[in-house]
Parts: C-alpha cells; structure tokens; sequence
C-alpha cells in the first residue's frame, strides 16, 4: 500500500495549530502507538455519512492507520468534547462513495493527495462506533 509523507513543515506547524484551532472539520484522533502504547494526537477530517462516522486516510497507510488497525479504538477530540469510539477497516469495495464525500467535505486541502493516488485501494477508511 502506498503513502504520502507529509512535509515537514505540515508536521511540525500545520498539524499542531489545526489540532489546537480545530475548526468544523478538523478533529483530532488520539490513538495509542502499537509498539510504544504512546498517545499520538493527528488531525484529520471526520466524516458523517449515511448516519456513521468515518475517517479516511488521504495519505494512504499512514502511522495512525497501523496504530488504529492494532488498538480497534481510539478517541475522538471534537471541540472541548472526547469520546471513545471502536474502530472497523471498511472493505475496499465499500470505500468509493465513502471517498467521493470525503473528498466533497474536505474539498482542496485533499484534492492533490488523491491526484497522486487516484485508487481507493490506497485509501484507508474506518467506520467508527
């Protein structure tokens, strides 16, 4: 699977001010490290669709995939609110539609992410419950 490293400066400046800014879309996951047990926090867009909520890597298999495939859960920060939610990998002949309103949500912040990897097989998604 394939997987898009994000730029430095995304790490180190982007991804903590959203974290700390959040916003309507942005949420952060905080999902334990599957060899260290650490907390990592990563922002991501959540997705309301059809009466779930997904989250789907724009970056293909990223670290937070891994680590949420190993923990199946993880908790949701939205705002001042955190709750816990059980994780399932949706199969890869589900994730179409799935991906076409992710990509309409979280509109140009993605749009290059999957230009560079146009199949759903490289996309990650996880319904959350």
């Amino acid at each position: 699977m394939s997987y898009l490293q994000p730029p430095r400066l995304a790490v180190k400046v982007v991804n903590p001010l959203a974290m700390r800014i959040g916003g309507r879309k942005v949420v952060t996951l905080v999902v334990a490290g599957r060899r260290s047990g650490v907390l990592h926090r990563v922002p991501l867009v959540a997705l309301d669709y059809e009466g779930a909520k997904y989250l789907v890597s724009a970056r293909g298999e990223a670290e937070w995939v891994k680590n949420l495939r190993r923990a199946g859960r993880a908790d949701l920060v939205e705002g001042r609110r955190s709750r816990t939610f059980f994780a399932s990998e949706v199969p890869t002949e589900r994730r179409p539609p799935i991906i076409a309103a992710y990509r309409a949500k979280a509109g140009l912040s993605v749009a290059a992410l999957f230009e560079k990897l146009p199949d759903h097989e490289d996309h990650p998604v996880f319904e959350l419950c």
